[in-house]
């Protein structure tokens, strides 16, 4: 065996040099943390967490919400709902400082209600409103920026995939967790359209709409798909173009006149299906799990209703390519959740968390002080790490400290086991919260890089737009953690458990294990 500490530096070596010649997230955690426990234990070990706890940590029926809320999201963005959102908040925001602006971040608000996937939502509203922001007179780092950091909040809302991977890998009840972000989310988008607000008030060139008819957004979807069409044909590349799947389902009908011609089907359709996911785990009659399935088949629905004008088999193309990209993004979300279990479990032979629990002790840090220190530390290394990375990186570490530190931050709770879950649940909402900023800051932010491609800007330029919106997030991170209140609130509504622990009331309350 190796010294701990030089296994740990020559693993930690090894994952970042993997990462940085591009080996897949999930492969890169696995090859290091396999090497790691070989060194600090023996291969006999090393295989025993490869093949027994890997299948332990993945044989859940919790994770099947994952392919579920994957497929609401895709259905969802094929679908258009996007485009009916965006249309229909232009227009009633029209005459507020900054409108449009206020539009695209409500638009993003309501998509993000049925996608889980953020780059979805980055890319769409790229599209949609960024040429639309440029010709009223917004700068293209704002116009970016806001469409960059808009399409983050999106994690925090159910259905988020990062949120159920949290919940799965601390033994948190994932209900509760789902909820647990709604008013951070709310808190985040106030501070967004405030933000723009004041921005288009001082602003003279900034969206001055006064006419509902001035919002003629890009391309009608017709003509985008012909579009695509003759460049797929001229590529010699047919396959797909059919069901669409190539142009995002962009487009917007031009010039809305009248409010008694907006697309209201559109909130309809974001309606039902906040409804059936965010009001089934809110009203008990559909657990996660049950709720993110019925979603995916109202989702389905309303994918065929909208799209029926393809036909039979243009509707089989656009199911079929969704339920490929779902099952090839499980895929890699599975291998990466292996690869997080095997290195977790070598940071804990290695005794890193004790280690670090040991030093805190030494330290004789202030509870808040620390937790603050650790938490700041996800945004350098949000910067480097990409957002599934970091969650499962930073998870194994930070939980389990978190857990000896409930009682601090919870002193009301009737019981060290109330305490912890609490802790358990306003604790992943502030990681996964930071995880936003990291989606957007470079080197590594995905968002801020899909935006700059979509809307054919620099990056430097979405860098720079985004700054502002990251100092509004670091504000809200700041009141988040200073009054936990905000995140839990709702959580009891959801869970007995975390009700009883909230109110301080005797109730049967879960053990939270370590991950």
């Amino acid at each position: 065996m190796i010294d701990s500490a030089v296994a740990i530096w020559l693993t930690l070596a090894l994952m970042f040099l993997l990462l940085a010649i591009r080996v897949p997230i999930g492969f890169a955690l696995g090859i290091s943390g396999a090497l790691g426990l070989m060194m600090v234990k023996s291969p006999t070990v090393a295989v025993s967490v490869m093949v027994n706890e890997t299948f332990q940590n993945s044989y859940s029926f919790t994770l099947t919400i994952i392919p579920m809320f994957m497929l609401v999201g895709l259905f969802a963005v094929r679908a258009r709902i996007a485009e009916y959102a965006l249309e229909i908040a232009a227009y009633f925001t029209r005459r507020l400082p900054g409108g449009l602006g206020v539009a695209t971040v409500i638009a993003a608000a309501g998509f993000s209600a049925v996608s889980g996937s953020s780059i979805a939502k980055v890319a769409t509203m790229s599209k949609l409103a960024v040429p639309e922001m440029r010709r009223h007179g917004y700068p293209a780092g704002l116009a970016t920026g806001m469409v960059a950091v808009a399409g983050t909040v999106g994690i925090l809302i159910p259905p988020s995939t990062f949120i159920v991977i949290y919940a799965v890998i601390t033994n948190t009840s994932v209900a509760p967790m789902l909820v647990a972000g709604l008013i951070p989310v709310a808190i985040s988008f106030l501070g967004y359209v405030l933000y723009i607000m004041i921005i288009g008030a001082r602003r003279v060139g900034v969206d001055k709409l006064s006419k509902p008819e001035d919002l003629n957004f890009i391309a009608s979807y017709e003509s985008l798909q012909r579009e695509t069409r003759a460049r797929a044909q001229a590529e010699g590349n047919t396959r797909r173009t059919d069901s669409g799947t190539l142009t995002m389902s962009i487009g917007l009908s031009a010039k809305t006149k009248d409010w008694r011609n907006l697309p209201w089907r559109g909130v309809v359709y974001v309606l039902v299906l906040a409804t059936v996911i965010i009001g089934g785990i809110f009203s008990g009659l559909f657990t996660p799990t049950e709720s993110a399935a019925f979603g995916a088949v109202v989702s389905v629905i309303i994918l065929i209703i909208e799209r029926r004008k393809l036909g039979a088999k243009g509707l089989g193309l656009q199911i079929r390519d969704s339920l490929l990209d779902t099952a090839a993004t499980t895929s890699m979300v599975f291998f990466i959740i292996f690869g997080s279990v095997i290195f977790s479990r070598f940071f804990v032979h290695a005794g890193v968390t004790q280690g670090i629990k040991d030093a805190v002790g030494e330290w004789q840090l202030d509870p808040h002080i620390l937790m603050a220190i650790l938490l700041i530390c996800l945004i350098p290394l949000g910067m480097f790490l990409e957002e599934m990375s970091l969650l499962l990186l930073s998870v194994p570490i930070i939980h389990p400290i978190g857990m000896a530190l409930a009682t601090d931050f919870f002193p009301d709770a009737p019981t060290q086991a109330a305490a912890e879950l609490l802790m358990s649940i306003w604790l992943g909402i502030l990681i996964i919260k930071l995880m936003e900023i990291g989606m957007v800051m470079p080197p590594v932010g995905i968002n801020s890089f899909v935006a700059a491609g979509v809307a054919k800007v620099r990056s430097g330029t979405v860098f720079v737009g985004i700054l502002p919106f990251i100092v509004v997030d670091l504000v809200v991170l700041v009141i988040l953690f200073l009054w936990p209140e905000l995140t839990l609130w709702l959580p009891s509504f959801v869970s007995d458990a975390v009700n009883a622990a909230f109110h301080g009331t005797p109730g049967e309350i879960p053990t939270i294990p370590a991950p």
